[in-house]
This record gives C-alpha cells, sequence and structure tokens, in this order.
C-alpha cells in the first residue's frame, strides 16, 4: 500500500470520528447487553404455510416483497432495456433468509436478515447456523479499507526506448487524466494511475473510485475517454491501443488484485467462545484450529490464490440475490479465513476480501427481486452522506465470515457429508421450530 493510499482509508476511516470512536463502533456487543431480534420462525418447514410465516415475519418489519413472494404482475419488458438483450422472461431461483446477523462495521451497524438466492440445499441452513453463532457472539467486527477499481488499457510501440518515453509522459499527466475522467461520470474518482513496461509494451493499471456502484462500465467509459485523450496529445505515439489489457483482473482471481485490491476489502472476525462451538457446532475450537491448518496446507500444495472454504458459496447466493454482477465471483470469492484456538480456550476467526466489486446502485440492483432483497438489508440505493456500497461489503464480509465457521464446523463434527444427504431431496418437515439454540 502506498503512503498515498494510506492516507486515504485513513481519511475515510475517521470522517466521523477518531480512530478510537472507531474502534468502539467494531468492538461485539452480546446479546446481554443489546437483545437479539426474533430468529427466522420455522426454518425447517418447508411447506406453503411456512413460508407464509417467514413472509409474516418480514411484514412485521415492515418489509413488503410482492416479487419475491410471488404476488406482483410481470415486469415491463421495457424496464429491463439496459439490462438485457433479446428477452423472453425470467429466470427464477429460490430465495431463503439467514439470521439475524449482528455486523459491528463502520457502516453496516446493527442486525440484519441476510436473503440468499440458491438450489443446493443445505446452503441457506449452514448461513443461517453461522449467522446465529456470530450474533450470540457479539457480532462480527468488520471494516472496509481500500475502495477501487481498475481498468488497464495496454500500448503498443515500435521500439522498448518509446515504451519508456511514453510511460515517463503518461505518469506526468494525472491531474489532465483527473480532469478527463470527471467530464465523463459525475461519481467516478480517478486515484491513481500506475506503469509497467514488456519490453515494447506499456501497460496503464488506472484506479478509480465507483461510489456506491460496482463501477465496471464506469471505470471502462473514463478510461476510453483518457485513452483517447492520451492519443490525441501524446508525443510518442503508439503503434495501437486497447482499453484492456487482461491486467485489471476484470472477472478472474489474479494475484495483483489479491494484494493490492479490485474492488473493495473487507475484512471481517469475531471470537467465539468455547460454550458456542461445542453447543453451536458439536465440536471444539482445537479441532477447528486443527482441521484450518491441514486445509491452508492443502490449498497452498494446489497453488491456491487465498484459502478458504466455501467463499463463493455465499458469495454467489448473495450476488444473485441482491443483483450484483455473479461473474464477479470468480474474483470476489478469493480471500483468505483463519481459524485459530486462543489461549484461554475459544475460538478465533477471520476473513478476508480483498476483491469484493459490489454495489447498491446500477446494473442488476435495478431489478425488482433484487431491490426487494437490498431493501431487505437496508442497502437500497444511495443515501446522502452514506457509503451504501462500502455498508453492502461489509455485511456481504459478515456473511462470508459466518459460512466459513459454519462448514468448517461441520466438517470437524462429522456432519458435512450427513447434512447434504438429509436435505438434498425432499423431506417432510421434521422440527418446524428449528434447530437447537446455539448459546
Amino acid at each position: 500500500m502506498s503512503r498515498d493510499q494510506a492516507r486515504e482509508i485513513l481519511r475515510r476511516l475517521t470522517r466521523h470520528g477518531t480512530i478510537e470512536d472507531l474502534a468502539k463502533r467494531l468492538d461485539p456487543v452480546p446479546p446481554t447487553e443489546r437483545p437479539l431480534p426474533h430468529d427466522v420462525p420455522h426454518p425447517s418447514d418447508a411447506t406453503a404455510e411456512g413460508r407464509d410465516r417467514r413472509l409474516a415475519y418480514l411484514a412485521e418489519r415492515g418489509l413488503d416483497v410482492p416479487h419475491l413472494a410471488g404476488r406482483a404482475g410481470p415486469v415491463d419488458p421495457a424496464e429491463l432495456a439496459g439490462n438485457i438483450e433479446n428477452y423472453i422472461g425470467m429466470a427464477q431461483v429460490p430465495v431463503g433468509l439467514a439470521g439475524p446477523l449482528r455486523v459491528q462495521g463502520v457502516h453496516a451497524h446493527g442486525d440484519y436478515l441476510v436473503p440468499l438466492a440458491t438450489t443446493e440445499a443445505t446452503l441457506v441452513a449452514s448461513y443461517h447456523r453461522g449467522a446465529r453463532l456470530v450474533s450470540h457472539a457479539g457480532g462480527a467486527s468488520v471494516l472496509v479499507t481500500t475502495e477501487h477499481v481498475q481498468r488497464a488499457p495496454g500500448f503498443l510501440f515500435d521500439r522498448l526506448v518509446d515504451a519508456a518515453r511514453f510511460a515517463a509522459w503518461a505518469i506526468e499527466r494525472f491531474d489532465r487524466f483527473k480532469e478527463v475522467t470527471a467530464t465523463k461520470s459525475r461519481h467516478a474518482r480517478l486515484l491513481d494511475v500506475a506503469t509497467h513496461i514488456e519490453a515494447n509494451h506499456v501497460y496503464l493499471l488506472f484506479s478509480f473510485h465507483t461510489g456506491d456502484a460496482a463501477g465496471q462500465n464506469m471505470v471502462t467509459v473514463c478510461t476510453e475517454a483518457i485513452c483517447q485523450e492520451i492519443a490525441a496529445t501524446t508525443p510518442v505515439k503508439p503503434r495501437s491501443w486497447y482499453v484492456e489489457s487482461n491486467m485489471s483482473g476484470d472477472k478472474k482471481a489474479t494475484v495483483l488484485s489479491f494484494l493490492q485490491t479490485r474492488g473493495r476489502r473487507a475484512m471481517a472476525e469475531v471470537r467465539l467462545p468455547r460454550k458456542l462451538v461445542v453447543r453451536g457446532l458439536g465440536t471444539t475450537p482445537e479441532r477447528m484450529d486443527e482441521y484450518w491448518r491441514l486445509s491452508f496446507v492443502g490449498g497452498a500444495q494446489t497453488g491456491s490464490i487465498g484459502v478458504s472454504g466455501h467463499i463463493a458459496n455465499g458469495l454467489a447466493a448473495l450476488f444473485l440475490a441482491c443483483g450484483q454482477d455473479v461473474a464477479c465471483v470468480s474474483e470476489a470469492s478469493v480471500g483468505i479465513t483463519r481459524l485459530e484456538h486462543t489461549e484461554g480456550g475459544d475460538l478465533y476467526c477471520s476473513v478476508t476480501l480483498p476483491n469484493l466489486i459490489v454495489g447498491t446502485v446500477g446494473g442488476g440492483t435495478r431489478m425488482p427481486t433484487a431491490r426487494e432483497c437490498l431493501r431487505i438489508l437496508h442497502c437500497e440505493g444511495a443515501e446522502e452522506g452514506r457509503e451504501m456500497g462500502s455498508k453492502f461489503a461489509e455485511i456481504a464480509a459478515a456473511v462470508v465470515l459466518a459460512g466459513e465457521i459454519s462448514i468448517v464446523g461441520a466438517i470437524c463434527a462429522s456432519e458435512f457429508a450427513g447434512a447434504h444427504e438429509r436435505m438434498r431431496r425432499p423431506v417432510d418437515p421434521v422440527d418446524p421450530a428449528g434447530p437447537a439454540d446455539p448459546r
């Protein structure tokens, strides 16, 4: 991280108070100090009556979801212009609720119901269990630090010396590139530009802040305008250029993005008391620590970029529900999970997600069901003075943390295969009251 990046992060984190204020905001709050909301009712009841009870549970909280519930009429195809071509109809993926999940973040601060769209049995149940454990431990402390989205145009020259002269010229034009960016978008802000020379090729890596939007289209438009400015003014003319050189990490896992961030870098942690691990997961902190170390070595041997359990599962389900670009799971799911038993016998759990490409405006967030799911999370649209995209990223990190805890617990308790065998086909509901309270 450069000095300028560090200063930008510090400015954002202390915009509403001091570092000490920030520390207090991230402190866990156990249910004894702030009671948890009622759990999602009848989680094991797969009947129409069970669904209706859960819809009533949302209605009691002022959340009307007619599109999710199937009460709204069909969407006017004209409303989908800009989102789909050759439209014929809607694909439907079932949505379930996990939580409430307590999040103690800078932007997300409270207890959240989490909509997850999936056709994989056990997924919602697993994230629901993890959310309850995290909440009973006082909540996940979450922080979003770096926020920028890259686009990396490439320029071709006849000779190495021309490439070097061009790179030296381009790096001094940063202020002009910022001006060009401002002419193409009210929301994009150019933060940095880096150069990389490979023989007679020059790669310019532009980093933009994109407000509450995920921003891929925004940064493409701005970069195209900058490249046009470069082509018209550079004293060292390239033989040709392309707006993307496959170096930005767009929709793929890369080491560069893992180290430097593409999107929003979010980190979440929680300390689970021993009794919660034993009662809620049926295993011990020592066994979960041992499994984590074993799996980390396994991931390292296979060349994994980051090592985790199933980050992609939770993010894909959350992205589908909330209108995110699902293809970005390929980069957003790169992360690190840590599970370590403490000297006091508890379990420290954390996740680091360097590449969360998420937003609350634009793209698929315009879809009716996506708007309802974002409304459930209190993340719909944009609000003056609030960073809703960062809020959504903090919730996403807490959701991922809950899922990592739950899946490792299932493996350590020898329940992983059995749960999939039991829940992968329709059965009569046997426990309408749901699983035991993890306390």
